[in-house]
């Protein structure tokens, strides 16, 4: 049997955007070959007859041109040991692949400028920038509304479009689709990505509509650290066209331009940051449908501009992927505090009874109460209040969820209704992943730090990967440098990054400086040019280096040739960036909230004293690393000049750092553990003084009383070198370590996600301004994974697998698994007074080892069960 038949990693995509699609399925047996066929109805493209192979991952088409906008069917059939065949068919479509297919107008509704505001880093840190009212600040939500005929019922519909903000789009009343936030973030400078939608039951013989309602999004609304607006415009305009077959052949386009009628309706307005209001008595009825008379309503602005920037849409929109139900309800003077018991990004959605027209209903949201129980706004700012506000229409019952916009939060305290319990859900919002991984152990601590870490992902994987989800939701290449390896074990991550990925390449300078966030505005262009100190940063070691390690990293999890491909180029002019003096003597965050450095002085102070110390040795250093990842990636493809080259000046800066920074007793010039930890991580210290730098960085260990005091990019390789340093147990204690700063002080004192400060609550119980939803930290999460559960892809794609579990890690059992690319790979483990047991199943087609209590065993795919001895002379293991 063969199973899980995917293009380009989905399931039956509806709209893929690439004329050279690559197919995957997973066999139940060990196959021997394979066989793929592509055809489009009776008309067969590609047939590569009997191919002898085992590989079933992300095989490359081959036939003739697939058109734009286009149904196919895919067969694949595989053969086993003993000459059986098994064969699967499913389908996928294409999108619009040509520049030319792009040809509607954009429209542009009569709408009242967005107002431009733009602060400073220091306005916002200070809150001094100027407080336009909220009426002048923002503006209404448009509608757009576009009737067209047709002689008869189609066969096949499908709407593309796109938005400079975000857009929910209608045919004849029936959404197009389940995606919220369309078309999502992007830099905007470049590419704006064009959703597909099949509304063939929604499209009818006769007079048709297509509505939209279009909000300012990321193109126009505020953004960003300082909440700045219109960063990319202060115009919001559409883009679509409906593409419908005939049962008879013909074909008929309807496009977006001057015929689209716009007008204001129930939003006053929408804004990612601020929050939305929606007044219900304002909805004009039946505007979506045939028959509405929009006569009063205004004619739009077409244009054809910008057109070559249209792509199709690739990895995973933003859906609805959970809802919460409220766990309590603290009715105080100030409103009602519902507590959902997990901090998440989304919305709160309502049931309200019995409403009086024009009553309003205010919803609050916040990640962290005061101890008392009390509102406490941890996120503070210019532009941040996330506050939603319904005006009721009047009736027996109404139910309202935002549409266009989303908050980080865990409590919400509402006001202006009576609620029950029952009456109030919290809607969980990300991009649609598909969940990868599981981690279960004895200790339910360590179980929870495993989740924060998915929640922190889930939250900040929206659209973009994002820093948090409240504050800034900006794309730092630094956090998903430091946690792409956690984000495989948990979810299907690689298209979802490979379309940041290319946002991120297109705002790549032409220098080759590649920028500390992505998507970036011309008006992020600005202000760093304009700002000092920390503001001024634009490049900087360890969030550059994203465009070499995450490709990387998805090369090692996914086995994808292709992403190193897409961004070999680009990686190549960072490389040439970072040997430049604009580089190497430029600012830098260094490792990035050191906990020692932040005890130095006032916050505002202190926080640069990690790039003061650290940013010229971290550029060094990255520099290294990631010159021998872009030398290992050239190998991979073929570029055996360009390898070498990259290899001969690692090892001429390996010998240049080593000489200028380590003395004879291997000791580094900056005294702090994260400068040990990344120069023995990234191998610039001479092997002879290896174990030597090792003993000082135990020695920084114990100095801070066995606990850590590595940075933003020190943190993910700590436990590591210290396991494979010899120093196993201290590993340990750090990763068992409950006092601050340490991952189990966050979830001894009641966190959900991870924290972006270790200190995020002070002694357990005052609460801190700061977010409480950062994934970075969470990079600990992949430890888990393959340090106590075991599991290592040992091959690109974990064509081979090595596991090696830590039985001597304080746990009584644990249970983990990731589905692979070639299916699940599963690791059971439980230590008992006889010893151990260790449980490990590998899909077909997968080989492995298995390496425990000194031992090497090999694994072949199936379930295997090993019994492990006691051994008495082991030290008793540091944990719970």
């Amino acid at each position: 049997m063969i199973r899980d038949l995917r293009v380009e990693y989905l399931r039956a995509p509806g709209a893929i955007g690439t004329r050279v699609p690559r197919f995957s399925w997973l066999p139940d047996h060990e196959q021997t070959a394979y066989r793929l066929r592509v055809a489009r109805g009776d008309d067969e493209l590609w047939d590569t007859g009997r191919v002898t192979g085992s590989n079933t991952v992300l095989i490359e088409y081959a036939g003739a041109p697939l058109e734009s906008d286009a149904d196919y069917t895919w067969t694949v059939w595989s053969w086993d040991a003993a000459g059986a065949a098994s064969s699967a068919s499913h389908a996928f479509s294409t999108a619009l692949l040509e520049a030319g297919d792009y040809r509607a107008d954009w429209v542009t509704p009569v709408q009242r400028p967005t107002a431009v505001e733009e602060w400073t880093l220091l306005d916002w840190i200070t809150g001094n920038g100027p407080k336009t009212p909220i009426d002048e600040r923002l503006r209404p939500v448009q509608l757009l509304r576009q009737e067209f005929s047709l002689r008869e019922a189609p066969v096949r519909a499908r709407l593309y479009a796109t938005a400079r903000g975000v857009y929910t789009a209608w045919a004849n009343g029936t959404r197009a689709g389940d995606e919220h936030l369309s078309p999502g973030f992007d830099a905007y400078a470049h590419r704006t990505c064009v959703q597909s939608f099949d509304v063939t039951t929604a499209v009818t013989a006769g007079v048709n509509v297509l509505g939209l309602a279009l909000a300012d999004g990321w193109w126009a609304g505020r953004i960003g650290i300082t909440g700045s607006s219109a960063q990319w415009g202060d115009a919001t305009s559409a883009w679509w066209q409906l593409h419908v077959a005939f049962a008879d052949g013909r074909t008929q386009v309807i496009t977006s331009g001057a015929g689209v009628r716009s007008s204001t309706g129930p939003w006053r307005h929408a804004d990612l940051f601020v929050g939305e209001h929606y007044d219900a008595r304002a909805e004009p009825e039946g505007w979506r449908l045939p028959g509405y008379d929009d006569t009063e309503w205004k004619p739009v602005a077409a244009t054809d501009a910008d057109l070559s920037m249209l792509v199709p849409f690739t990895g995973a929109p933003v859906r609805r992927v959970d809802t919460l139900h409220a766990v309590s309800l603290d009715s105080r003077k100030d409103g009602v505090i519902v507590d959902f018991g997990q901090v998440i990004a989304g919305r709160v959605r309502l049931r309200l009874r019995d409403t009086a027209p024009g009553q309003t209903v205010t919803i609050e949201h916040t990640e962290l109460l005061a101890p008392d129980g009390s509102w406490f706004q941890n996120i503070t700012g210019i532009n941040k209040e996330q506050t939603d506000v319904y005006v009721a229409a009047g009736g027996e019952w109404e139910e309202w969820e935002p549409e266009f916009t989303f908050h980080g939060f865990r409590y919400a305290r509402i006001t202006g209704a009576q609620l029950g319990l029952d009456d109030i859900v919290a809607v969980v919002l990300a991009s649609d992943l598909e969940p990868t991984g599981a981690f279960t152990t004895s200790d339910a601590r360590v179980n929870r730090l495993h989740e924060n870490a998915v929640w922190s992902q889930r939250g900040n994987f929206l659209s973009i990967p994002t820093d948090c989800p409240q504050r800034e939701r900006a794309g730092w290449t630094g956090d998903i440098q430091v946690f792409a390896p956690a984000a495989t074990n948990n979810a299907q991550v690689a298209p979802f990054l490979a379309r940041w990925l290319a946002n991120l390449r297109a705002d790549q300078t032409p220098a080759g400086g590649i920028p500390i966030f992505s998507p970036r505005s011309p008006y992020d262009v600005r202000s760093a040019a304009q700002a000092t100190g920390i503001g001024a940063v634009q490049f900087a070691a360890g969030w550059g280096d994203a465009i070499a390690s995450v490709p990387w990293t998805l090369w090692q999890r996914y086995g994808d040739r292709r992403v190193l491909e897409e961004n070999i180029d680009a990686i190549c002019g960072w490389v040439a960036y970072q040997s430049t003096d604009a580089y190497l003597d430029g600012h830098h965050f260094g490792d990035w909230l050191a906990p020692s450095t932040l005890e130095q002085g006032p916050h505002h102070e202190a926080i640069g004293v990690a790039p003061a110390l650290t940013g010229r040795l971290c550029a060094e250093m990255f520099r290294v690393r990631t010159l021998d990842v872009a030398s290992r990636i050239a190998a991979v493809l073929g570029r055996d000049a360009s390898a070498a080259e990259f290899a001969q000046a690692a090892a001429s800066a390996r010998h240049a750092f080593a000489d200028a920074h380590i003395d004879p007793e291997g000791r580094l010039d900056v005294s702090l553990q994260g400068m040990y930890v990344l120069a023995l991580a990234f191998d610039l210290v001479p092997e002879q003084l290896r174990q030597r730098t090792a003993d000082h960085l135990v020695g920084l260990v114990h100095e801070r009383g066995d606990r850590l005091d590595t940075g933003f990019l020190s943190v993910p390789y700590l436990l590591d070198v210290l396991w494979d340093t010899g120093h196993a147990d201290l590993a340990r204690r750090l990763l068992w370590q409950s006092e601050m700063p340490s991952w189990l002080y966050q979830v001894d004192h009641g966190a959900t996600t991870i924290w972006e400060a270790w200190d995020a609550v002070v002694d357990g119980r005052a609460p801190r301004a700061v977010s409480l939803n950062h994934y970075a930290f969470g990079c600990v999460d992949d430890v888990l994974f393959r340090r106590i559960a075991g599991i290592r892809s040992a091959e690109p794609g974990y064509a081979t697998v090595e596991i090696a579990p830590d039985l001597d890690c304080g746990l009584a059992h644990v249970d983990a698994h990731v589905d692979t690319v070639r299916g699940r790979v599963a690791v059971s483990w439980k230590k008992g007074e006889h010893g151990a047991t260790v449980t490990v199943t590998l899909p077909p087609g997968v080989r492995g080892s298995l390496r425990v209590d000194g031992s090497v065993r090999p694994l072949s795919a199936g379930t295997s069960r090993y019994d492990v001895a006691p051994d008495i002379q082991r030290e008793k293991a540091v944990g719970s």
